[in-house]
């Protein structure tokens, strides 16, 4: 039963995510559906809970617009979400940083962590399709012997 479960979810596990953690400042790329059109949409904000485990891995980003905070709920693995964006990251002491939620202003800032390499999507792209395609001449390889 553990094996099936695991076969349906490596079906819809996303490989191509960057591993962000709590207190990054994130960007968010959204799939918006209207008519027949599809577009991005960008959503910034900071992380501040990260929950679940394989499939049901979700996480949630909050950002003040207009002087209002708003949290939105992600799915990592959703089909909406087309990539996330690390814009930078935050030194935290805390798993969920809920009490930013009564923070307003420069109360609610976070320490930025200096010195961290901050990885791109484009570069971890551009890794998967080489370990693809390196995979790939391997099977090539040893099904032609």
């Amino acid at each position: 039963m553990d094996q099936q479960i695991r076969l349906v979810e490596a079906k819809y596990k996303k490989e191509a995510i960057l591993p962000f953690e709590i207190g990054d400042t994130v960007k968010v790329w959204v799939k918006i559906i209207e008519g027949d059109r599809e577009r991005l949409q960008a959503y910034e904000g900071t992380v501040i809970s990260i929950r679940g485990k394989g499939i049901n891995k979700s996480f949630i980003v909050r950002k003040i617009s207009y002087g209002v905070g708003v949290e939105r709920i992600f799915l990592l693995n959703s089909p909406r979400i087309d990539h996330v964006d690390i814009i930078r990251k935050a030194k935290v002491r805390r798993a969920k940083l809920y009490y930013l939620r009564n923070k307003v202003g420069k109360k609610a800032r976070l320490v930025e962590r200096l010195g961290v390499k901050i990885p791109k999507h484009s570069d971890l792209i551009k890794n998967t399709t080489e370990e693809n395609a390196s995979a790939a001449e391997e099977n090539n390889s040893s099904s032609a012997e």
